[in-house]
């Protein structure tokens, strides 16, 4: 199976019922743990398209991650997809985040760490994201805490 199409059934499978400002408090404070108990030097940011809903960084991360997060979510919440299978997509495709296609890359990064919120019924509400990882890491932890979280292993 290919890095797209198992991105595919994550997001596919990774879906909420409901998701409201305490389903995203509950959700950031399990990325922090989880990011505390491996000493990951991130930051965790929830966002819908025009407010932060959670956002905290821990020791080592650095402002530049803040700025990652925020040019990530974008794109998690314009193509409403995960970051990593936009950036995956891109580069099989052989281009990136260009002025060509509309998209400032100082507004937007198709790095992984960017995961959409789904809700069933309702479509893609918000971004979850982690920056300070490799892309690849910074995705994986919030399959890892959204796995538990939706008990969807």
């Amino acid at each position: 199976m290919s890095l797209i199409e198992t991105i595919e059934k994550q997001e596919a499978r990774l879906v909420f019922q409901a998701f409201d400002e305490l389903a995203a408090l509950d959700l950031g404070q399990r990325l922090v743990a989880l990011a505390r108990s491996q000493s990951a030097p991130v930051v965790i940011d929830i966002r819908t398209p025009d407010r932060t809903l959670f956002h905290a960084a821990l020791p080592g991360a650095s402002p530049d991650n803040d700025h990652w997060a925020r040019r990530k979510s974008n794109v998690t919440l314009r193509f409403h997809k995960a970051s990593l299978r936009v950036g995956e997509t891109n580069r099989l495709r052989e281009r990136g985040v260009t002025p060509d296609l509309g998209l400032d890359p100082l507004d937007y990064a198709d790095h992984g760490g960017s995961f959409p919120v789904r809700v069933a019924g309702t479509g893609v509400v918000a971004a979850i994201t982690v920056s300070g990882l490799k892309s690849q890491e910074d995705h994986d932890m919030i399959i890892a805490v959204l796995e538990d979280m939706l008990g969807k292993p």
